[in-house]
C-alpha cells in the first residue's frame, strides 16, 4: 500500500511544482534580451560601450532599449547613438549625456526606437578627443 501512494504523492508534489512555475513563466519578457558591444580607440583613447536591447513583439524593425552603458577613453568623451532615420545628422543619443576622461555613465533609457522596413537599426560609439578632430567610432547593428 505505501509503493501506491508512493506514485500519487509524486505526482501531486510534480502539479504543484508545475502550477507554480506557470505564473512565472508569464512574467518573463516576450523575447531574448539582445547585447550590442561598442568599442573605439587604443591606449588612452580606448571607450567602450553596451546596448542592451529586445526586439518588440510584433513590430517591425522595431527595439526597446533597456539600458546604455559607456566608459570613455582617459583623454576623451564618448556617446552612444542610433541611427535615427529622423534625426538631423542620421543619429540621435541613447544616453543624456557624455562619458568623459575615463568616468563611467549607465542609463536606464527604457525606450522604443523605430525605424522604417528597411532601414537596419544601428548603434554607434562615437568618442572624440576635445580640441583635436580625431574621432573614433565603432558601429554595431541591433
Amino acid at each position: 500500500m505505501r509503493l501506491s501512494a508512493l506514485p500519487a504523492a509524486a505526482a501531486l508534489v510534480a502539479a504543484t511544482l508545475a502550477s507554480a512555475a506557470a505564473p512565472a513563466a508569464a512574467d518573463t519578457l516576450a523575447g531574448p534580451v539582445l547585447q550590442a558591444d561598442l568599442e573605439a580607440g587604443k591606449g588612452r583613447h580606448h571607450n567602450t560601450g553596451t546596448v542592451i536591447y529586445e526586439r518588440v513583439d510584433g513590430a517591425v524593425n522595431s527595439v526597446r532599449i533597456i539600458s546604455v552603458s559607456i566608459t570613455g577613453g582617459e583623454l576623451d568623451c564618448a556617446w552612444v547613438a542610433w541611427n535615427d532615420p529622423h534625426g538631423a545628422d542620421g543619429w540621435s543619443n541613447l544616453t543624456t549625456e557624455p562619458s568623459c576622461h575615463g568616468t563611467g555613465l549607465g542609463e536606464y533609457p527604457d525606450m522604443i526606437i523605430k525605424a522604417p522596413a528597411g532601414h537596419p537599426l544601428k548603434v554607434r560609439l562615437a568618442a572624440d578627443h576635445p580640441g583635436s578632430d580625431v574621432v573614433h567610432k565603432d558601429i554595431q547593428k541591433l
